[in-house]
């Protein structure tokens, strides 16, 4: 190799260092500009825990009321039925129509959602009494009425006699579970009125003294009182609204539905004895249907009952209790003299019923109540019976000062051989302030479409004329 060759290699191997020592070079000044985490794998993502899918809610019948979808959304096919009765779950809907789904997010916080919260959250489903059909007649029949009233809120329960299930429980203001909500405290569509308000029972628990009485032999249909239009008991006046003849048999009393007559037949027994009617009625029940939100009613004492307040009781007035405790009641008068503890849910579990009445005498009642019943609450071609009542709302010193009232009607369908008993509340209506006229309607509404459905004929009755 020649002094030229030589010289070319030299050349050649200093440009080939040269290259290297610039590539080297650069790359270590790439390495220093770049964050020295991005050459580590990135941490792997835990996977969500997979969450058993909620239990769902049916009707009786099978209809779903709420339902949970594969990605674990809750919601509520049938809308507003029942919403108040159904409940919710805590999350609150998104913008994008979503619930978060999170265990802690999912759980229930009103109704069946909250009642029933540790089957539902196992996975398991839950089948209510409700009758999708009579739900829908209840509050087709209520929503209107309400809004058109002016009343606050209003309700109507309907129990099957002869079981205690309860087949229809629709509220207004009507709420629709996947909607957006407020606070309990100020969404006035979250409260379900028929467990969660106390009401006095106004005129209608003058059915139920008048049945007191009948069973202790204290009095018969056709005894008669003295009734003036007004009376006095101890430092009280007891008045009567409309106008009767100054004698009143306890028929009498019931159809012209008289406080003073009232009064003075309840004078036949004791406190004691009413009271403990009352108590055997589940008046003061404070847990009548377990798992639910109901509130506990208000009565006085036994050794606080003087002859004014046994007056006022014989009436309604004096005691407080839910909807759903006076419809319960008033259905031992449908159920031949028994009470049945009310039920939402299936299967019934066993249960035993407590005699309070005859058979006879809870006939008798309802033949009366038939006969006097209130004539927008008669349906022609039908037997149905039922006690009106308006009750004033106390301020805790007394009514005199109150300009609240409810409006009241409990009855059944039919008067004969009741299958349901329904109690219509409208609290505090502007229109009129008598369940005569603003609560009744609302049951004959609701009775017509019940008869329908079960494909009930017409008949021919004195008992059934429409006035």
């Amino acid at each position: 190799m020649n002094s030229a060759s030589i010289q070319r290699v030299w050349a050649l191997t200093a440009l080939f260092f040269i290259w290297a020592a610039a590539l080297i070079a650069g790359l270590v000044s790439i390495a220093l500009r770049t964050p020295v985490t991005t050459y580590y794998w990135p941490k792997p993502v835990e996977a969500a825990p997979i969450l058993a899918p909620r239990g769902a809610i049916y009707a009786a019948d099978g209809t779903p009321l709420a339902i949970s979808l594969q990605n674990g959304d809750r919601v509520y096919p049938m809308g507003e039925l029942a919403g108040q009765v159904i409940g919710y779950v805590k999350g609150q809907r998104s913008k994008d129509g979503h619930i978060n789904t999170r265990h802690e997010e999912n759980a229930g916080q009103a109704g069946a959602e909250m009642a029933f919260e540790g089957q539902l959250a196992g996975g398991a489903d839950v089948y209510l009494t409700l009758d999708p059909a009579l739900q829908t007649f209840a509050e087709n029949a209520l929503w209107p009425a309400v809004s058109q009233s002016g009343a606050e809120w209003g309700t109507l329960i309907a129990m099957e006699s002869s079981s205690g299930k309860l087949l229809a429980v629709a509220n207004a203001p009507k709420f629709n579970p996947d909607s957006p909500r407020g606070s309990p405290a100020k969404d006035a569509r979250l409260t379900n009125y028929a467990f969660e308000r106390l009401v006095e029972p106004g005129s209608t628990m003058k059915a139920l003294t008048a049945a007191i009485l009948l069973q202790q032999g204290a009095a018969r249909m056709q005894d008669v009182v003295e009734a003036p239009m007004t009376r006095r008991v101890a430092d009280r006046n007891i008045r009567d609204v409309v106008y009767h003849p100054g004698k009143l048999s306890l028929e009498g009393v019931l159809a012209y539905s008289s406080n003073v007559g009232m009064s003075t037949f309840v004078e036949r027994i004791d406190a004691k004895t009413l009271y403990e009617y009352h108590r055997k009625l589940h008046l003061f029940d404070e847990d009548l249907l377990p798992g639910f939100k109901v509130w506990r009613p208000l009565h006085k004492k036994l050794q606080d009952i003087g002859a004014v307040e046994l007056a006022n009781l014989s009436f309604g007035q004096g005691i407080s209790v839910t909807p759903l405790h006076l419809a319960a009641a008033f259905n031992a008068l449908a159920n031949d003299g028994v009470w049945l503890e009310p039920t939402l849910v299936e299967p019934l579990r066993e249960r035993s019923g407590q005699r309070i009445f005859s058979p006879e005498v809870a006939r008798q009642l309802r033949r009366v109540l038939a006969k006097h019943n209130a004539p927008r609450a008669r349906l022609k071609g039908y037997s149905l019976a039922g006690k009106t009542g308006t009750a004033q709302i106390s301020t805790g010193k007394g009514y005199r000062s109150s300009h609240t009232y409810a409006a009241l009607y409990a009855g059944f369908i039919p008067a004969t051989k009741p299958r349901l008993t329904v109690l219509v509340v409208l609290y505090n209506p502007k229109t009129s302030i008598f369940g005569s006229k603003v609560a009744a309607p609302i049951f004959r509404n609701f009775a017509e479409h019940a008869l329908a459905y079960w494909g009930t004929p017409p008949h021919s009755s004195g008992l059934a004329r429409s006035e």
